[in-house]
């Protein structure tokens, strides 16, 4: 383990002393202290590693947290966004990675669907829960082996085969600030039987304050026939450090439609990994992400057709202004046996500022015979002619520039619903966009 890494390291060995859920029990136990016995000697991602190519954590390896927060029970949390699609919707909510009873809202969940923090489960019935955190994957990076080690609480999400759920299911993940740094490890599952239907609404939300580390890991399991819509709305507190990983299996005719807009956060990464391994299998992805200052964000979508007839589609856009840096990394493999899969991604950015930077890499790994997949990327600034003829026509220059930065972005939101979802999407969109040009 490299030196540089100890005051990290050290204080996440600290915190394992804690005593977790599930603690006492053997097959558990073993497999957090193989984990954390892996992530010591393997330490953080470094640059060497090719989906950390461009996301350094040099900083974050020099800090020190303390894991959880004993008061988080205690703290005042405000309102949560979407109150208008809200009404009629079950909500969830987790503060500072502990499951908050008293603000969440689960009387309204339908029938067919059973939703519990893995805290709760953890405690009473764990043994259903062995092969997701009694086995280590061979993709595991040191974050993904952290969260395997010390996550305390999350969220098992299962919807029964036929279940047809009409109103979203918001999940809203709340990072308060404390008197001092705080890092808290969530690991949930996602489960939709056969036929199903659902979609989820998941909020970060933060406040101004000093800094979190937030890692999460989520596994979805998509049965033949179902049907998930997932949106994720990111506006996490400036000093938070938002680390998630997302594997997603789909089985035959399944569907996942993901949406995601970026706009908080000092590092957000996202590693959005995709199974397509049911014949047939649909994956929709549309995105973007909005950077000031020093911000980072880092998007991996990486989709691997395994069925016959599968297709892929993403379409991300990136905007960075100020020293704020951006990464986009979309690859799609095509596994030999998966005939007639159709995949493409596409990722186009803007840069404001002569100091910003964005890093795009799309792939292609192609093993299988009669495959369409196409894949795109460019990098550039605002059109100075398009800028010049809406200047002509009256129009001021900096609402001339936030029109065009704004209408490079909303086509990500298309397929956004309700409408009234797209629509607060579109108004955190414009209030992210800056207010004076480069």
């Amino acid at each position: 383990m490299n030196a540089a890494l100890t005051p990290f390291v050290e204080s996440m060995r600290v915190a394992a002393e804690t005593r977790l859920p599930g603690s006492g029990l053997a097959w558990l136990d073993a497999a957090r202290n193989a984990a954390l016995q892996a992530f010591v000697q393997r330490g953080l991602p470094d640059t060497h590693n090719e989906l950390w190519k461009y996301t350094t954590l040099r900083a974050l390896s020099q800090r020190s947290f303390s894991v959880g927060n004993a008061n988080a029970a205690d703290l005042t949390v405000p309102q949560t966004l979407l109150p208008q699609i809200a009404a009629d919707a079950a909500r969830v909510v987790l503060v500072n990675g502990v499951f908050r009873t008293d603000l969440s809202i689960l009387d309204k969940l339908p029938t067919g669907v059973e939703l519990q923090p893995l805290s709760r489960v953890l405690r009473e019935r764990p043994e259903p829960l062995r092969f997701l955190l009694g086995v280590h994957g061979d993709e595991d990076d040191g974050f993904t082996l952290l969260n395997r080690a010390l996550a305390a609480d999350g969220l098992i999400l299962r919807v029964a085969a036929g279940a047809k759920v009409a109103a979203p299911l918001h999940i809203v993940h709340v990072g308060s600030p404390g008197e001092s740094e705080t890092a808290w490890h969530l690991r949930s599952l996602i489960e939709l039987g056969e036929g199903s239907s659902l979609d989820i609404v998941e909020h970060h939300v933060g406040e101004a304050g000093i800094g979190h580390l937030a890692n999460l890991v989520c596994e979805v399991n998509l049965r033949d026939r179902a049907r998930l819509g997932w949106t994720v709305v990111q506006t996490a507190g400036s000093g938070t450090s938002l680390l998630r990983r997302s594997d997603c299996r789909l089985g035959e005719d399944a569907v996942l439609d993901f949406h995601a807009l970026e706009l908080g956060g000092k590092l957000a990464r996202h590693e959005l990994r995709v199974d397509l391994a049911g014949a047939r299998s649909r994956f929709r992805s549309r995105g973007a992400f909005v950077l000031h200052d020093r911000q980072h964000a880092d998007t991996e979508v990486l989709v691997t057709h395994r069925g016959r007839d599968t297709v892929s589609d993403s379409l991300w856009r990136g905007v960075a202004d100020g020293r704020a840096r951006g990464v986009a990394h979309g690859r799609i493999l095509v596994l030999p046996g998966a005939d007639g899969a159709d995949g493409g991604f596409y990722n186009k950015n803007l840069l404001l500022s002569p100091d910003a930077e964005i890093d795009t890499r799309p792939a292609l790994e192609i093993y299988a015979d009669e495959v369409k997949a196409n894949h795109g990327a460019t990098v550039g600034q605002l059109d100075e002619n398009v800028l010049f003829y809406l200047c002509s026509r009256g129009i001021p220059r900096e609402l001339a520039r936030r029109m065009l930065v704004r209408a490079f972005c909303a086509v990500t939101l298309d397929g956004v619903e309700p409408a009234l979802l797209r629509e607060y999407c579109e108004s955190l969109l414009s209030a992210q966009l800056p207010e004076t040009s480069a």
